[in-house]
């Protein structure tokens, strides 16, 4: 990243510079090309004169920041007990140990949550697994409502039963709910989950689809991308027409090369340079899981990037730790990440021209 010569001023090193347009993940914030603070820093990142004037909105910085966060998206692992063995999931060849996070842990991490709820936009309740499943799912739900934290739950919809949406209504609603459903066939369901839920994931879908379980409510249509793909989508987005539901169309990816499946980069990146993986990971997330590990991304099946304990530290403690600003270094390339990183295989690393 060009330095701010003549003062000890540079270049905010973990902005993400596009052609027309320059993101920050520290201030959520974005200039556009034409925008007056837009085209000065962009004379200073092609080694112009430098306007101290965008210290003031962080787009110029002093000294070493890689332990400034902001926190919008925490992953909140309950359980890890999964009901299906999805293909473009982990889970399927490689199934983990249950484990239930205990409850005590549970309520004093949602307790420190409280502390970041002016910029957080959702507490998810899984990584890899199916939250649902959880018999206090309807009960960490409402711990969390209580807390004023948005609540936002991924589930295959096999648990989403009437009574835990009808729960759910009363005390919540949920700030998100999303839905993975990738086919109405059912021989194609089985062969793609390897168990036989379709004809209950449905009755859930219906029940609900006219209920106001969340702000935002969607289903998102997985697959490989091709023809199979598209006529799934296009079912799927005609059987809920007209509810509540939105309907969307996602490519698998091979998650940072754990499998060989969808969406991978053609070879492993060299000169990383951030990540965009539904914001930025390292600067936005925080990935918990029931043992009360934090990894740096979901990606990290094998928890082989542990960035703090939370049965040991808190959540302050480990946003503004040691080892989650080594990762943020290695994943801006601010430092040079190890050749085996798993950022350099993900196809949503970020890297410099």
């Amino acid at each position: 990243m060009p330095s701010a010569t003549a003062t000890d001023l540079r270049v905010n090193p973990f902005l993400h510079i596009d052609a027309d347009r320059i993101y920050d993940p520290l201030t959520d914030r974005s200039l556009l090309a034409g925008e007056p603070e837009y085209e000065a820093l962009r004379r200073v990142i092609d080694g112009g004169a430098v306007d101290e004037n965008l210290e003031q909105g962080g787009w110029l910085v002093r000294g070493d920041i890689s332990r400034a966060h902001r926190l919008k998206i925490v992953s909140l692992e309950t359980m890890i007990a999964c009901n299906q063995k999805c293909y473009f999931c982990p889970v399927s060849i490689a199934p983990r140990e249950d484990f239930d996070m205990p409850v005590p842990l549970f309520e004093r991490i949602v307790g420190e949550l409280t502390a970041y709820r002016d910029t957080l936009e959702s507490v998810f309740l899984q990584s890899y697994n199916e939250p649902t499943l959880d018999r206090r799912f309807v009960e960490f739900c409402r711990t969390l409502f209580a807390a004023k934290l948005p609540v936002a739950v991924l589930s295959n919809g096999s648990g989403l039963t009437p009574a835990k949406v009808d729960a759910l209504i009363e005390s919540g609603p949920l700030r998100y709910i999303c839905i993975n459903l990738s086919t109405l066939d059912r021989d194609r369901y089985i062969r793609d989950r390897g168990e036989d839920h379709l004809g209950v994931v449905l009755r859930n879908l219906d029940y609900v689809k006219s209920r106001p379980l969340a702000e935002v409510m969607k289903i998102v249509v997985l697959g490989k991308g091709d023809a199979e793909h598209d006529v799934d989508f296009e079912s799927i987005r005609e059987r809920f027409a007209g509810s509540l539901f939105t309907v969307e169309r996602h490519v698998v990816m091979d998650r940072a090369g754990w499998l060989d499946i969808g969406l991978k980069p053609d070879a492993p990146k060299k000169q990383l340079a951030g990540c965009d993986n539904l914001g930025s990971r390292p600067l936005q997330h925080l990935h918990i899981t029931p043992r009360g590990q934090c990894v740096l991304c979901c990606e990290d099946y094998d928890e082989k990037y542990i960035v703090g304990d939370l049965t040991r530290n808190t959540i302050a403690e480990v946003l503004a730790g040691p080892e989650l600003a080594k990762m943020r270094k290695w994943v801006y390339g601010i430092e040079e990440a190890p050749d085996d990183f798993m950022c350099r295989d993900c196809v949503f690393a970020r890297t410099r021209v």
